[in-house]
């Protein structure tokens, strides 16, 4: 919708062509619904947040900012807040909002939208000539941008169609894969703490083979059936690129705490406790589900009686703490990512005009192109910035044609 409004709000005659019934399907569900439209940050704050062929966005990034992007809401009557981690969300906390903005965005510099399905883009001598449909509609086009998204969330439309049109024109595609996407950990401990959201706890991702630390972040977690799940899971997990290997996630529960802190406030609890067992002492320190977890870690038994415990057990209890280590052994699958990591290959598009180097009048947008980020409005921001280049680029080019 931002690439077809903006070519044609600069004279471009435009059709966007959208197989579900809705514009925007996917949007719909961005930020539980909410749609974190892009990150408040500085500028290389959000190139730290690109871990995937971040270089590729800086022309586009630049032409179109996320302040660029929080102005064009505005304007159209969608009034924006900042939240955590410089989180820009509608006021409204309505996914709806951002969405209805773009339709009648499309609406308003009269884009044409088909309810149709693309099977094809026709070129010739290297140039696109046509893009045909499944209801058996044949468009002559001197312009044609692919804004299908990836494999993520495919109820929503996203299945991969980007790709198959992009190989066909040529292109290399890089191997889609989940990014963003919850992880799946050898322990059972997960399952035991099931449903248990954590806040205000501290992670450290670090390779198998080498010890280093590859992602830290702070703020809330999930753990599930299969493993681990909510916003620094998903972040971490776009930073694990050979989940052949297990990586190890070290979760800290009491961040603001240091060791020694820790080890007082846990003496604190135990002297509150001397006489009650060991199992029955932890309901202030500790959420109930987690528990039975740190018990069976640390070794003593449940019924021990606190003031049996040891000064060596009582400080491994706070190390363990301060380092509940697991280890990720895959990634769910991806129709369960947010987005999808992979795509067409960088090298192979313009980066000012993220139009095709291999054929004329191809241009590429968003998730289909090999450039992902983490959680935090940073990929919503990528598809805004390549979607308005490429509209730019797309109307450009028109104006070298006439067209009926």
């Amino acid at each position: 919708m931002m690439a077809a409004g903006t070519a044609a709000e600069r004279g471009a005659k435009v059709a966007l062509i959208e197989k579900n019934q809705r514009n925007g399907k996917k949007l719909l569900i961005t930020g539980k619904g909410r749609c974190n439209v892009t990150n408040d940050c500085d500028r290389d704050t959000f190139f730290a947040n690109l871990p995937v062929n971040s270089k590729f966005m800086y022309s586009a990034f630049s032409r179109f900012t996320n302040r660029d992007v929080m102005d064009f809401f505005e304007q159209r009557g969608v009034a924006l807040k900042v939240e955590r981690g410089n989180r820009v969300f509608p006021v409204s906390d309505k996914a709806a909002d951002i969405n209805n903005a773009l339709i009648d965005y499309c609406r308003q510099n009269g884009v044409r939208v088909m309810r149709d399905t693309v099977t094809s883009i026709g070129s010739q001598e290297g140039r696109v000539i046509s893009v045909s449909t499944e209801g058996g509609e044949e468009i002559p086009c001197v312009a044609c941008i692919v804004a299908t998204g990836g494999l993520s969330y495919p109820l929503t439309g996203s299945t991969g169609d980007g790709y198959r049109f992009a190989r066909e024109a040529g292109h290399t595609v890089v191997q889609p894969k989940p990014s963003l996407v919850p992880l799946v950990i050898q322990e059972k401990d997960c399952r035991d703490a099931q449903g248990l959201s954590l806040r205000n706890i501290a992670i450290t991702v670090t390779e198998p083979d080498s010890g280093k630390v590859i992602y830290r972040d702070f703020g809330e977690m999930l753990f599930t059936h299969f493993g681990m799940s909510g916003p620094v899971i998903l972040s971490a997990s776009s930073h694990i690129r050979d989940i052949r290997k297990p990586y190890l996630i070290s979760i800290d529960l009491k961040p603001a705490l240091s060791l020694e802190q820790l080890d007082a406030r846990i003496q604190r609890d135990f002297t509150q406790n001397i006489n009650k067992d060991f199992g029955n002492s932890l309901s202030k320190l500790l959420p109930q589900k987690i528990i039975s977890v740190i018990i069976k870690r640390t070794g003593i038994p449940y019924n021990t009686k606190v003031n049996a415990i040891r000064r060596e057990q009582r400080l491994a209890l706070a190390e363990l703490l301060k380092h509940l280590d697991f280890t990720v052994t895959g990634f769910r699958p991806i129709d369960e990512a947010i987005i999808t990591s992979g795509g067409v290959k960088v090298s192979e598009i313009n980066p000012r005009t993220m139009e095709s180097k291999l054929v004329e009048g191809l241009y590429f947008a968003g998730e289909v192109i090999d450039v992902d980020a983490h959680t935090g409005g940073f990929n919503l921001q990528i598809a805004f910035s390549t979607g308005r280049c490429a509209g730019i680029a797309a109307a450009e080019r028109m104006g070298f044609y006439s067209y009926d």
